[in-house]
């Protein structure tokens, strides 16, 4: 469950959502994946996963790269070592975890989310044999894949069907965290609703700020937002909040008549949500488990990827999802808002 920004500016968003390190005194949650080939050799591949706050299992950011990798283990063969970010964590504990991971052989190592852009240039620069992927962030290094997302053209068509599904011309965004990522998804999706609207009112509620990223992982401030949002009057709520839009999700199906639109995985369909889908207008789906599958899959063919990849809505790199149904019938008005911004004729902001 998380905008790219260059390396410099990658510092200053990088005080959290580092992966821990029992080197440094504090724990993690460690998952090794076994196949038919084992950790120490075989055919298959090492994968290295430094998961953002909430690891595998938060339904969204997270289990999307997990599905990347799993696909690829299933393919290639070998092995994945999971190693999962805490709010607590340090710059020393990220670097020390990546350190870890190439020390131990693993090749290639994936740093699931942008906290881990200064980490990695400088590790990267320590095993120039080792292909190292970024996801959400840049970091210019020969060896190293940056895999980006144009978060702002999906949250656009998000705001679009928002516009058009709200009985009470009044819709909500909460973001996770109060960082430049975030805003990339707030600003498309309020350009999305204006644009189809002028009239319709969007509240905005970031959970955490700073250098305080629990706002990833709190599904009870997710479903306090959400709560406080429809009290106010708005009957749907977009959240770009990592495992807290669970709890966005929650307090969404508890209102008749409510929208919720998911973020990064296609959540109705998520085991966990089920009780909820019939709540769940649609989902903005960030294709990070392509862009994990396909830098995996390079290195697997001795071809690795490199420089910056952006998965962009022309590539289906971003998309709404349609399971359930409830955008059907709205579908021709989708169509013509992702064509526009395709064709360059709609450029969609990226901060708000």
């Amino acid at each position: 469950m998380r905008r790219v920004a260059k390396l410099s500016a990658a510092c200053i968003a990088t005080a959290a959502l580092a992966l821990t390190a029992t080197a440094c005194g504090s724990t993690s949650s460690e998952n090794d994946s076994k196949s038919s080939a084992s950790a120490s050799g075989g055919t298959g591949v090492k994968i290295g996963l430094a998961f953002d706050v909430g690891g595998r299992g938060d339904r969204s950011f997270n289990d999307s790269a997990a599905r990347g990798a799993d696909k690829a283990k299933a393919e290639f063969g070998g092995s994945i070592k999971e190693l999962t970010a805490k709010t607590s964590d340090t710059e020393a504990d990220r670097e020390q975890r990546l350190t870890d991971l190439a020390d131990a052989g693993y090749n290639p190592i994936v740093g699931v989310g942008f906290s881990y852009a200064t980490s990695m240039a400088k590790i990267a620069a320590k095993y120039p044999k080792v292909s190292f992927g970024i996801v959400d962030s840049v970091v210019d290094a020969k060896n190293v894949d940056s895999i980006t997302f144009t978060e702002e053209q999906g949250s656009y068509l998000a705001g679009v069907a928002a516009a058009l599904k709200t009985k009470k011309d009044h819709v909500g965004f909460i973001g996770g965290v109060d960082v430049p990522l975030i805003k990339k998804f707030e600003a498309g999706y309020v350009q999305g609703v204006h644009d189809t609207n002028s009239k319709i009112k969007v509240d905005t509620q970031y959970l955490s700020h700073g250098s305080d990223f629990s706002g990833f992982a709190s599904p009870d401030k997710g479903k306090a937002a959400a709560s406080g949002m429809l009290d106010n009057g708005a009957d749907v709520i977009y959240s770009a909040a990592g495992s807290s839009g669970n709890g966005a999700i929650e307090a969404v199906n508890g209102v008749k008549g409510a929208w919720a639109i998911g973020v990064d995985s296609d959540q109705y369909n998520i085991p966990g949500l089920a009780k909820y889908k019939s709540s769940i207008l649609t989902s903005m789906v960030k294709n990070v488990d392509v862009g994990v599958y396909d830098f995996i899959k390079s290195v697997h063919d001795t071809k690795p990827l490199t420089g910056t990849n952006n998965y962009s809505l022309a590539k289906d790199g971003v998309s709404l999802a349609t399971s359930g149904g409830f955008i059907d019938d709205i579908k021709a008005q989708l169509d013509a808002a992702k064509q526009k911004i395709v064709a360059g004729t709609i450029t969609v902001k990226t901060t708000p």
